[in-house]
């Protein structure tokens, strides 16, 4: 019971304090963070020390937090009932570290729900913009209902594409510098969607799966296609949830 004492206490406060039934939110530990950092240092060829400072600069942007919690309060009563309005970024912030790190022109998003990590991506293009590099986000999701939190000044960065993912990769004609994986996690789908997307991609381009714990579609993809693998484990604090795995598919540079 030692292993799991913290964790039903957790769930015991998170009955009773949070609305979230799923894609739940939550905060890492800083060990954890520590470890994302060498991660995506591996991944992107940019030094830990700068990758830190990403992680540190999403981590302590009120800007963002401000938004996402209003936006949250001022949503319809049923998206409130099933949302928090406190910004908890995860894994997330592996993402918007990439962005920084590698200056993306197009990053696409398959599977994008409330939008807190297509806020998470604009929140690092405008960052990116400011050091006068220029880049744009396109996120699609069957549901209508999605990309709620995609408003305001990060809006301006993004585009939602609303229909089935594989239908909006075929029709997507830009070049993408990043992809992430984030919708059906069927091994099939998932399959379909980096096959799709592959003749998309820069020769440099960076694949994210949000959850390559799932299945091991991308490390498979990978293999075949030349790419090296590497993957993360989230380790949430003060939640019961067990957390996610991210996996990057990646080429490093010569």
């Amino acid at each position: 019971m030692t292993y799991y004492e913290a964790r039903l206490k957790s769930l015991e406060r998170w009955v009773t304090e949070s609305k979230e039934t799923t894609n739940f939110t939550y905060d890492l530990h800083p060990t954890n963070y520590a470890y994302l950092a060498s991660f995506v240092a591996i991944v992107t060829g940019v030094s830990e020390e700068t990758v830190s400072q990403y992680i540190g600069e999403v981590l302590n942007d009120e800007q963002l937090r401000t938004h996402v919690k209003a936006v949250t309060e001022g949503a319809a009563v049923e998206i409130r009932s099933e949302s928090d309005a406190e910004a908890r970024f995860a894994r997330r912030v592996g993402w918007y570290a990439v962005v920084r790190a590698t200056k993306p022109k197009v990053i696409v998003e398959t599977g994008v729900d409330k939008g807190l990590g297509a806020c998470v991506l604009c929140a690092a293009l405008m960052a990116n913009e400011r050091e006068g590099f220029s880049g744009r986000y396109f996120g699609t999701d069957i549901n209508p209902r999605a990309g709620w939190l995609l408003t305001g000044v990060y809006q301006t960065f993004g585009t939602m594409l609303y229909g089935d993912s594989l239908q909006s990769l075929t029709e997507f004609s830009e070049t993408v510098h990043l992809f992430i994986n984030d919708s059906d996690h069927s091994t099939e789908y998932e399959r379909k969607e980096y096959e799709l997307v592959k003749r998309k991609l820069t020769d440099r381009a960076v694949i994210l799966g949000d959850n390559a714990h799932c299945n091991s579609e991308l490390h498979d993809f990978s293999v075949r296609n030349n790419r090296q693998f590497l993957y993360w484990q989230e380790w949430p604090i003060n939640h019961w949830y067990p957390g996610c795995g991210i996996g990057f598919s990646f080429r490093q540079s010569k």
